[in-house]
């Protein structure tokens, strides 16, 4: 995992220094923090506050890192108070670079980072008012409904070196072609229409807290204009969780009906990303092997009878 690395006494004196002088914050220290795949976190602990601080240097994720930034300021501006707020550097900048890492800083929230079921049709109210948030005025990604993530894999596998992975690829290398070109069919589908986006966040069921008192959806790295299909795939075969879903959009205002063609689309490319992510990660074979059939199965199933 890229934010597996362990940082020495001098490493994190340095960055507390830093962030002493950008943010002209008398922070005291620095605790590791509950880390994500690609961020290096951080509990800043000053003398009347704690923060969040994340560090990111991997290059492939720093990009829409730094486009979450003004996202995150956008939501807070109309009202979206359940995300992390952003502290920002003395000259008013919303995030600052370190060692060739891009840094931001966020007010702390006291909690548990929860991912089950009980806490979906909680998280789809509050993904539900994020989508009535107008996107005009900000630099946001945008859905192309492309096979890129799959079109990396393949090029990734015929440049492997491990034979282990590669043994395992070839023999599932069926399944994952067939795959491929299911992506194939709903990206032709669904790159017919663009309309009815929204502000996505991407992976919420993975960043949300909760203190007992009151719930957040934190990690908007991955924020996107695309259908609100992106932040529901995951339970698409659960009727109870879709129900809960079309309520919560009922419910704030947004006649939009869901469209299967868009929840096979994220099915599939959610798979060919991940599989990117234990590739990136160099994780075992047996966790790969365990992905590949596993906590996916169900989504994958539901998308192949489309």
């Amino acid at each position: 995992m890229y934010s597996d690395k362990i940082r020495d006494e001098e490493y994190r004196n340095n960055l507390l220094k830093y962030i002493n002088c950008e943010y002209g914050i008398a922070a005291k220290y620095i605790t590791p923090a509950k880390r994500g795949f690609y961020g290096e976190t951080w509990k800043l602990s000053a003398s009347n506050a704690d923060y969040f601080l994340k560090v990111v240097y991997a290059e492939e994720h720093k990009p829409s890192y730094e486009r979450s930034f003004p996202v995150i300021r956008h939501l807070c501006d109309h009202g979206i108070y359940f995300i992390n707020k952003i502290v920002k550097t003395t000259l008013g900048c919303l995030y600052t670079t370190f060692d060739d890492a891009i840094v931001g800083l966020f007010d702390w929230i006291d909690g548990d980072n929860i991912q089950n079921e009980a806490t979906k049709i909680e998280e789809y109210k509050m993904l539900a008012q994020v989508y009535t948030v107008p996107a005009y005025g900000i630099d946001i990604a945008r859905e192309d409904f492309t096979t890129k993530d799959a079109d990396e894999f393949f090029e990734r596998w015929s440049r492997l070196d491990d034979k282990q992975v590669l043994t395992l690829l070839e023999k599932n290398c069926m399944k994952i072609e067939h795959r491929a070109k299911r992506l194939q069919i709903f990206s032709d589908l669904c790159r017919k229409d663009k309309n009815d986006f929204v502000i996505t966040h991407g992976d919420a069921g993975g960043n949300f807290i909760s203190n007992g008192n009151a719930s957040f959806i934190v990690d908007w790295d991955s924020t996107k204009l695309a259908p609100p299909e992106r932040d529901a795939w995951f339970c698409v075969h659960w009727d109870w969780a879709m129900a809960g879903f079309r309520d919560a959009l009922n419910q704030n205002g947004i006649g939009y009906e869901l469209r299967n063609e868009r929840f096979a689309y994220y099915c599939y490319w959610f798979f060919f990303f991940y599989l990117n992510a234990y590739l990136d990660a160099h994780t075992d074979v047996v966790t790969i092997e365990d992905y590949i059939d596993g906590w996916m199965a169900d989504n994958v199933k539901w998308a192949d009878a489309v």
